[in-house]
């Protein structure tokens, strides 16, 4: 009776157990780290962000060739975000980013942290503030965390002027409009240099 709403999982041609669709197969995350591509795919949280800093970090240690992330990432935690950020800007080696889906919110932060921005012709970007959750606890710790959300927003904002070269006050503007830029609109914003071509 409930088939229909049971998770669907792809198996492999030598009938391993099931993937889930969320992640990578074994096989395809060592295609992966051997040509230097990382991929991040749906909310930057705590457990995602940690296991691509690890990946960049490894593949900074085994050599400086560029590194290449492909992003379809939305929204996300900005701590999570921070945590990559830091990770990417500890690198000797150059990134190189390309949204393949739709990248917003706090991924954006990310984002503008690479060192070279491209997009594919149907990646979309979505400038919207960054989700906030509720922490709960005392009145005091609510404050505390308002305060902590609000440093962290600006610090966002920021890099996206600084990698964009909008003014502030327009990218504070876009953010709080939610403002949606297909890849061309990209280009003449200055979140990406150019979208990827055959």
């Amino acid at each position: 009776m409930f088939e229909h709403m049971r998770p669907h999982f792809e198996r492999r041609p030598d009938d391993e157990p099931p993937v889930p669709p969320a992640q990578h197969a074994p096989w395809l995350d060592e295609q992966l780290f051997a040509r230097r591509m990382v991929f991040l795919r749906g909310p930057i949280e705590a457990e995602m962000a940690a296991r691509a800093a690890a990946t960049f970090l490894a593949l900074d240690a085994a050599g400086p060739d560029p590194i290449s992330v492909h992003m379809s990432a939305e929204q996300g935690n900005l701590a999570a975000v921070w945590t990559l950020v830091d990770a990417i800007e500890s690198l000797q080696a150059p990134v190189h980013a390309t949204a393949v889906g739709e990248v917003s919110g706090a991924a954006l932060g990310v984002f503008c942290a690479t060192t070279e921005r491209t997009a594919f012709a149907h990646a979309r970007f979505r400038l919207a503030e960054p989700k906030v959750n509720s922490p709960g606890g005392t009145a005091d710790q609510v404050v505390a965390e308002a305060g902590r959300y609000l440093r962290e927003l600006e610090d966002l904002i920021l890099r996206i002027a600084a990698a964009t070269g909008q003014p502030r006050s327009r990218v504070e503007d876009d953010l709080q409009a939610g403002r949606v830029l297909t890849a061309p609109e990209a280009v003449d914003y200055g979140l990406v240099a150019s979208i990827v071509k055959r």
